[in-house]
């Protein structure tokens, strides 16, 4: 039997939705220990998938796509992680469902490869690189002339995006606040990239200055403070500033609320609603946290949980 702990992850930021010098997309992201997904596999005559899973029938599909003709699999999933909040579910249902498969029966195929194969990670490279390695990760998108269009990974067919940047992230707490809702996934993801974009080509030159010259060297320097400037300069700049513009009270109160606590930077995942913060003293990361779970009680309900940076991606392991 196979076992797998597939971490989630913190999507900060799109990078290039103006494509005007030939490439689109580009993310960075932080891959998280916990939530996770954590799954059970073994050889089987048909393909079935038990448990409390969000994307079983993602994870039967995922499974297909690599298994060898005439084989088959039954996978149980222990642990799920919440769907359409911003954490990457959709992508590491669909990696952990065909790694499985990939150690049951020896296939060795690369993460990219597996990737490729279940169609994951055609806009941003990020969940395919946490799986793999874990840490920051800044990847560089995709060229234009190939893909095509201004889509979600949903929407798209292009192979993960190359990684250009992993380092580990410091030992710092995450604050991790999700609320009790979904943000845009599917048609919704499509229908908001049509619209939005492209984005301004000085908007993303701000993106890059602020990644480039502040972000990445606050990562290699362990210097928190400067890493959360960056996190809330990016909420308002490019792609990141359309997706928080469409969220609900509740998101950007909650946004608001870490930074007036003293988080070091106060961002929201993706299309959200999930929304995290960092800090690096434990007792002030366990008062923030339950004084944010407070306010989510109050204004529609969800959970707050302490976490850290996961900086070896994806567990796999025979049982």
């Amino acid at each position: 039997m196979i076992k797998i702990r597939s971490p989630s992850r913190l999507h900060l930021s799109l990078i290039d939705l103006n494509a005007e010098i030939g490439r689109i997309d580009g993310g960075i992201g932080i891959t998280l220990y916990h939530p996770n997904i954590v799954l059970s596999a073994e050889k089987a005559d048909g393909v079935e998938v038990t448990g409390n899973s969000s994307f079983a029938g993602r994870m039967v599909e995922a499974a297909k796509a690599v298994l060898p003709e005439g084989e088959g699999v039954l996978i149980h999933v222990e642990e799920d992680m919440p769907a359409h909040v911003g954490l990457g579910s959709g992508t590491q249902s669909a990696l952990s469902a065909a790694a499985a498969v990939n150690e049951l029966y020896g296939l060795g195929l690369t993460v990219r490869e597996l990737a490729i194969a279940v169609g994951r990670g055609g806009t941003s490279g990020i969940g395919v690189a946490s799986f793999e390695s874990g840490g920051f990760l800044v990847d560089v998108g995709h060229k234009f002339s190939e893909k095509g269009s201004f889509s979600p990974s949903s929407a798209s067919k292009a192979a993960p995006a190359p990684v250009v940047f992993r380092h580990d992230l410091p030992d710092w707490d995450i604050i991790l606040a999700i609320p009790d809702s979904v943000g845009a996934h599917d048609s919704q993801e499509v229908d908001i990239f049509k619209k939005e974009c492209p984005i301004p080509l000085s908007e993303v030159q701000e993106v890059c200055h602020v990644v480039l010259m502040q972000m990445l060297p606050a990562i290699l320097e362990g210097d928190i403070e400067n890493f959360g400037f960056a996190v809330d300069h990016l909420q308002n700049v490019g792609f990141k500033k359309r997706e928080v513009a469409l969220q609900s009270r509740q998101v950007r109160d909650l946004m608001e609320l870490m930074q007036d606590l003293g988080t070091c930077g106060a961002g929201m995942s993706s299309f959200g609603p999930a929304v995290f913060g960092f800090i690096d003293n434990r007792n002030m990361a366990e008062q923030i946290r339950d004084e944010v779970q407070h306010f989510l009680d109050e204004t529609g309900g969800g959970t707050v949980v302490l976490t850290k940076a996961n900086n070896s991606g994806a567990m796999i392991w025979k049982d």
